[in-house]
């Protein structure tokens, strides 16, 4: 039932890869400038009172290792749409 993925399959998965890469990589620059930004500004008004950032933080943080794992650790999405491809090209072949 395997059968491989041609030039252009192996592009466009490889594409949706570097793709998602570059869209964690964004997310990890956007969560280091904006939490930076919140310490920053809870420096300035509470000198060094409740660190309510942190809150923004570890939520935020959540979510970005969830990214991380699903980009890096995690190869479930790719690994099913695979299969579905092949699903796919043998019922055209069928067909």
């Amino acid at each position: 039932m395997t059968t491989q993925l041609s030039e252009q399959e192996m592009y466009e998965l490889a594409k949706k890869r570097v793709k998602a890469k570059r869209d964690f990589y964004t997310h990890l620059v956007v969560y280091v400038v904006i939490n930076a930004i919140l310490v920053i500004l809870w420096w300035a008004v509470t000198g060094a009172g409740y660190p309510w950032f942190l809150w923004a933080l570890g939520g935020w943080g959540v979510g970005l290792l969830f990214n991380f794992l699903g980009v890096f650790v995690l190869d479930k999405d790719t690994a099913w749409e695979k299969r579905q491809i092949e699903k796919e090209i043998e019922k055209m072949k069928k067909s």
